[in-house]
């Protein structure tokens, strides 16, 4: 048979080929004339002809049938027959075929060659595509060529190991006394395959994690030298020394110091050194300052540290590649959670990056800008959202309106449904306009639970409005009692509903017991709910059950339309006053006094106030004067004074009392002097509220024997949470000089458990031009006040 053409002479006749049909046919022929070739067992060629199949291989034509001449090549004595013959067994052959099991005796001779170079190949082949039975067979090879004093055969070997470890976990103790020197070689290669196998024996191992938790020193000393040493051709790389090696050292440093308080510490010096002296003008050094990141930020690592991580990330938002800034995304995103201050210092450059023109660096810019979200930062974050929401490519939409909707949901004030309530109530040429444009919403989407109570109580005022069409601003709808109650028992029902949202559709349906016919269908829902498992609304049931039997003739006059409001003071979003305890009906009262205006940080005061968390704070309150209607009793049911300082919320009526809540009697209870400075004098009277005796009320008498006025005055106070109160308007912010008049105040004070009172309280005032504040401590309450 003629001489087959050359490799280099095949790939230039299939460049030739213009179309693939003609470099099928090339390669076909080829094909044949090897397979003939084979078949007359031609050694001379044998290496020539399984060159040329694999390049066919790698063109992606079958080549299957050269498997077994690959093998013959191993076992040839000519080293240019092994190599070829090593190289097509790891591309034609995998642990799935039975034939590479064929292999396994040339390779264990090859591994004891006397020729450093055989060994290799066969280190390669076996760290390559060596099944677990090949690795149980020749482990014992490896571990031997692991401990010699060839770095050419050492670095092969310790990537060897880490192949034989993945297959066959139960061999890793084999390799271990020859991991006690690897980190002393002197060889980059060695050191490099060395930190990879101890990677490897620590993922899988806790038992070997702790045993190599002892060398952090010595691979912190190893990463020193390695930013410190000078210029080596060698192992420079851009301007640094062996790039590839400190990855991996980064690497490990980070799993073994992940968890663990000594060896974290150990290296937070070398991570500070890296991340401050390596250049960022090259990509390599950006490599190294993502791995030194990363393994900042999984150590146990300190503050300043992870804020020095956190910077590298900021700047990485600012370099041109676009891989950078995505990777730099992506870290921000995973450690936002951790550290949400420092990465709160980037928001501006994260919201650049939602105008970036590739899809994955804006998909992970707009997830980590939700994830920034907080009730300090909402309006402006909603701001650069809401734009990029009006900009984006349809694929963005979806996901960008749920965390719209998301965020407002869990930052919008708890005092926003009572507010916009308010705010319906009071324009009442709007009314059917208004719960017309709700119904419709409640329609479309029920999973903004804000929106939801405050249209179910605009439907349970207003239901008459909707279905008599009688809206004017736009074409009204036609609906019928029974559409609208089912909406309303639809968000009884939802899963989509809180507790609060279900209370509201409850009162609304029981208001609409006084605006629709639908008399009978609204006493079985109301009946139904009077078991529920939510105690909230259990006992909204049972009393508007009372209200139904009991009480039927008073409910007309208690479910009328609610007046218009009048707007409390209610507390900012950093203002906020916690009490221990729902509102009781019994410390209400609608008593007018006058309105004094209190300083805006009147409830930050407050908080500067407590002195730790047994205490609960008195609320300054105002209260409006009520227009009279039948429905007199509801007022004083509901009233507008709040323990929290914010609007009542607009359920219908908690509780039924047939008398006045307070009927504030005179006892006979010794005066005191709370606070005798500077001349201001305060004194406590008492008095006890009947028919309530756990509710006694004292009045603040404040006086000035100065011969110059105080101004501003305004008194505060904080009691323990076993008690509930309410301090009411001052008469005055003045208090007059030489004792020419006094500030009356009232404080309510319910105390169930009969504790002795105690208080802290708080003056502020100014006096001939300058500010005053004091504090003060009160517990010599008379018993009379509190028994």
């Amino acid at each position: 048979m003629p001489a087959p053409i050359r490799l280099r002479e095949l790939i230039r006749t299939i460049r030739t080929a213009r179309t693939q049909a003609e470099e099928r046919e090339m390669i076909q022929k080829e094909c044949a004339a090897i397979r003939s070739s084979f078949r007359e067992e031609d050694n001379t060629y044998r290496c020539r002809n399984v060159a040329k199949l694999l390049y066919m291989h790698m063109l992606g034509y079958p080549a299957h049938f050269g498997q077994l001449e690959c093998l013959k090549l191993i076992a040839s004595q000519k080293f240019t027959d092994k190599r070829i013959g090593y190289l097509g067994a790891m591309l034609l052959l995998d642990e799935r075929q039975d034939v590479h099991l064929l292999m396994t005796n040339c390779i264990k001779n090859d591994l004891n060659h006397s020729t450093q170079y055989v060994q290799g190949l066969a280190l390669c082949t076996l760290g390559c595509m060596g099944s677990s039975e090949m690795c149980r067979d020749l482990a014992g090879e490896v571990e031997k060529l692991l401990k010699t004093s060839n770095s050419y055969l050492r670095k092969k070997a310790a990537l060897c190991a880490v192949h034989v470890i993945r297959k066959v976990p139960e061999l890793m103790e084999m390799f271990l006394p020859a991991t006690k020197n690897l980190l002393s070689e002197k060889n980059h290669g060695v050191l490099h395959t060395s930190v990879v196998l101890l990677t490897e024996m620590c993922e899988r191992s806790p038992d070997m994690l702790s045993h190599f938790r002892k060398l952090v020193p010595q691979l912190v000393r190893i990463l020193k030298n390695l930013i410190m040493s000078g210029y080596s051709p060698e192992h420079d790389v851009s301007g640094i020394s062996d790039p590839f090696l400190q990855v991996r050292i980064l690497r490990l440093l980070r799993i073994l110091g992940k968890g663990d308080d000594d060896s974290s510490e150990a290296m937070n010096d070398i991570l500070a050194q890296v991340a401050t002296n390596t250049e960022t003008s090259k990509n390599v050094g950006n490599a190294i300052l993502y791995e030194t990141v990363l393994t900042i930020m999984d150590i146990k690592s300190e503050s300043g540290l992870r804020v020095l991580a956190i910077n590298i990330l900021g700047r990485f938002l600012l370099n041109n590649d676009k891989n950078i800034r995505y990777v730099a995304l992506t870290s921000l995103l995973k450690t936002v959670q951790t550290d949400h201050n420092a990465v709160q210092r980037h928001r501006s450059t994260i919201v650049d990056c939602l105008k970036d023109l590739d899809v994955s660096i804006k998909r992970r810019a707009m997830e980590l800008s939700f994830a920034l979200v907080n009730g300090n930062n909402i309006r402006g974050m909603m701001k650069e959202l809401l734009y990029f929401l009006d900009s984006c490519d349809p694929d963005f939409k979806a996901d960008c309106a749920s965390g719209i909707f998301l965020a407002a949901e869990n930052y919008v004030r708890d005092d926003s449904v009572p507010n916009l309530i308010q705010l319906i109530t009071n324009s009442v040429e709007m009314h059917a306009y208004t719960v017309q444009r709700l119904y419709k919403a409640l329609l479309d989407d029920i999973s903004q639970q804000p929106l939801v109570q405050v249209a179910s109580w605009c439907i349970g005022e207003y239901g008459d409005l909707l279905v008599s069409g009688q809206c004017e601003e736009e074409e009204p709808i036609q609906v019928s009692e029974d559409e609208v109650l089912d909406v309303l028992e639809g968000l009884l029902v939802s899963n989509l509903s809180t507790p609060v949202t279900r209370g509201y559709s409850l009162t609304a349906i029981m208001k609409l017991s006084t605006r629709f016919s639908s008399l009978n269908r609204i006493k079985k829902v109301v009946s139904i709910y009077g078991s529920s498992i939510d105690v909230e609304l259990q006992q909204r049931a049972v009393e508007y059950n009372a209200l139904f039997k009991k009480y039927d003739h008073m409910r007309p006059a208690l479910l009328e339309r609610m007046p218009i409001m009048e707007k409390t003071a209610t507390n900012g979003p950093s203002e906020t006053v916690q009490t221990n305890g729902e509102t009781d009906s019994t410390i209400l009262d609608t008593k007018h006094l006058p309105s004094i205006s209190q300083p805006a940080s009147q409830a930050n005061d407050l908080l500067d106030l407590l002195g730790g968390n047994d205490v609960v704070p008195i609320i300054q309150t105002t209260v409006p004067t009520k227009p009279a209607s039948a429905g007199g009793e509801l007022l004083d049911l509901l009233g507008d004074l709040s323990l929290t300082g914010q609007p009542a919320p607009p359920f219908l009526l908690d509780g039924l009392t047939s008398q006045p809540l307070f009927n504030d009697i005179a006892a006979v209870i010794p005066p005191m002097t709370a606070y005798n400075k500077n001349g201001l004098i305060i004194e406590f009277t008492f008095e006890r509220s009947n028919p309530n005796p756990n509710i006694a009320v004292i009045t603040i008498h404040a006086t000035n024997s100065t011969e110059a006025d105080m101004t501003e005055f305004v008194f505060q106070a904080a009691v323990p949470k076993t008690f509930q109160l309410q301090l009411l308007s001052p008469s005055s912010n003045v208090v007059p000089a030489f004792n020419q008049g006094s500030v009356t105040q009232v404080i309510r004070v319910l105390n169930p458990q009969k504790q002795q009172l105690r208080m802290r309280i708080k003056l502020t005032y100014t006096h001939k031009g300058s500010p005053v504040q004091d504090l003060a401590e009160v517990n010599n309450f008379p018993p009379q006040s509190w028994q």
